[in-house]
C-alpha cells in the first residue's frame, strides 16, 4: 500500500533584486533565525534548489527558482522597486 505525503503549498517569497543567495534568502524567508543555522543546513545537505541538494552557499536564486527546507516549499518572485 503506498501512502501520498501530503504537498505543502509553495510560499512566494518576493524580492526587489536580480537575484538573492541561498543563505540570505533562507533568513529572508524566516526558514532559520541566523547566518549560522543558514550555513549548517546547506552544509548538511537540507536544502534543496529546484529539487536537487544544494550545498552552495552563495548559490545566486532568481525569481521563478524553488527551494525546499524542513518541509517548507518556497518560490522566488520579483516585485517591482519602489
Amino acid at each position: 500500500m503506498k501512502i501520498k505525503a501530503k504537498i505543502k503549498e509553495k510560499i512566494e517569497i518576493p524580492i526587489q533584486t536580480e537575484f538573492i543567495r541561498l543563505d540570505a534568502f533562507l533568513k529572508f524567508s524566516g526558514s532559520v533565525l541566523s547566518g549560522g543555522e543558514a550555513k549548517l543546513a546547506i552544509q548538511q545537505a537540507e536544502v534543496r534548489v529546484n529539487g536537487e541538494v544544494c550545498t552552495l552557499r552563495g548559490k545566486k536564486l532568481h525569481p521563478g527558482d524553488q527551494i525546499q527546507i524542513q518541509g517548507n516549499r518556497y518560490v522566488v518572485t520579483q516585485t517591482e522597486k519602489p
